[in-house]
């Protein structure tokens, strides 16, 4: 078992956000590291996580629980850390460490919770450049991400492309339709009506347990697939009454549970947010987006049965990229686990970035 330290990156310079707010310092960046850095600085590879993920994407963290993507990143592994420098970092408005609505407010000693300013996928990007300067890593060997990571990819492209040699976009999509919306949005409902909720002023050790684990179902039934589903639980009735009568009711009802002790709500509404108003597309057409990214390597993936971020989004990302005249590769996996096959080891996956890197070179 190998253990892993979480460091944490201090800037300390206000940090102007897209919503013209400004967060005062020190702005704090949550961050791990795997392997080492050559002499040439030329093996660093970034990962960006999804919604409710860490610094903590491999080996074990305090708690003795691996990374969230420990199959993914380590000796020998795909992502081998005998060749690359890898790093994680935690998005702005999370809970596990970097500046967020938990964090204490530099300009008032308490606690941020909705006085937090909203944060952007853009904003969240700009804090990760400012991390890797710090690390001194001129340019990134490749940036890797699913799901909201692979949203930060895609941004990392268009807002530092001369800083990116390849780039990894799995399971993500170039805006938030009004489906993918409603999902959130039902989700932060749930939240904001719980009555614990306070208007984002719960105690941090009483929160809003009830509408954050609804939430969370919510999303989850999002994040797998009919089959795996049907596969798990069928109809799996229990008894006839109105408790929990099926065996699916009981596994929502416990994912939403260990969420809500491990998550703070007022992230998830803020983070679920700045997905939704992901849309690189505002002020351009799609191909037009990545005229100055081009030159970058991309690989896309998609899931064959993630309803999600359904396969015609990243088709649509792959065939603008290629539009563009970017090297694009792009593979549609035909995996039963939905949208969360990314985060599952026994997976194609795993042969597809290992191969992908291997071809990468500065």
């Amino acid at each position: 078992m190998k253990n892993t330290e979480t460091k944490y990156f201090k800037f300390l310079k206000p940090l102007h956000l897209d919503s013209g707010k400004i967060l005062p310092p020190p702005v704090i960046i949550a961050y791990e590291t795997y392997g080492k850095l050559n002499k040439d600085r030329d093996n660093a590879i970034l990962i960006c996580h999804a919604l409710s993920g860490s610094a903590n994407a491999a080996f074990y963290n305090n708690s003795n629980k691996p990374g969230w993507w420990d199959f993914m990143i380590g000796r020998k592994k795909p992502i081998d850390t005998e060749k690359y420098f890898v790093i994680c970092s935690n998005v702005l408005g999370s809970c596990y460490g970097s500046t967020g609505p938990t964090s204490v407010n530099p300009e008032t000693g308490d606690l941020y919770r909705l006085e937090f300013p909203v944060v952007t996928i853009n904003d969240m990007v700009n804090a990760q450049k400012l991390l890797i300067d710090f690390l001194g890593i001129e340019k990134l060997l490749s940036i890797i991400g699913g799901s909201m990571g692979g949203m930060q990819v895609l941004q990392w492209c268009i807002n530092f492309p001369e800083k990116i040699h390849s780039a990894v976009i799995i399971a993500a999509t170039y805006k938030h339709n009004a489906y993918q919306i409603a999902f959130n949005e039902v989700g932060r409902f749930a939240i904001m009506n719980d009555p614990r909720w306070l208007k984002g002023n719960y105690p941090i050790d009483k929160c809003p347990e009830v509408g954050l684990s609804i939430a969370r179902m919510i999303g989850h039934i999002t994040y797998l697939s009919e089959e795996v589903m049907e596969q798990k639980f069928a109809r799996g009735l229990k008894k006839f009454d109105f408790s929990t009568e099926f065996e699916v009711g009981s596994y929502l009802h416990y994912q939403g549970l260990t969420f809500s002790k491990r998550f703070d709500a007022n992230s998830y509404l803020y983070l679920t947010k700045a997905l939704d108003y992901f849309d690189i597309t505002e002020s351009n057409n799609l191909m037009d987006c990545f005229c100055n990214s081009k030159e970058i390597n991309y690989l896309i993936v998609s899931f064959s049965t993630d309803w999600l971020y359904p396969p015609e989004q990243s088709k649509a990302i792959a065939r603008a990229l290629s539009n563009a005249g970017a090297n694009t590769s792009y593979i549609n996996l035909n995996e039963e686990y939905g949208h969360d096959s990314f985060l599952v080891e026994k997976t194609e996956l795993k042969s597809v970035i290992k191969n992908f890197l291997k071809a990468q070179k500065l």
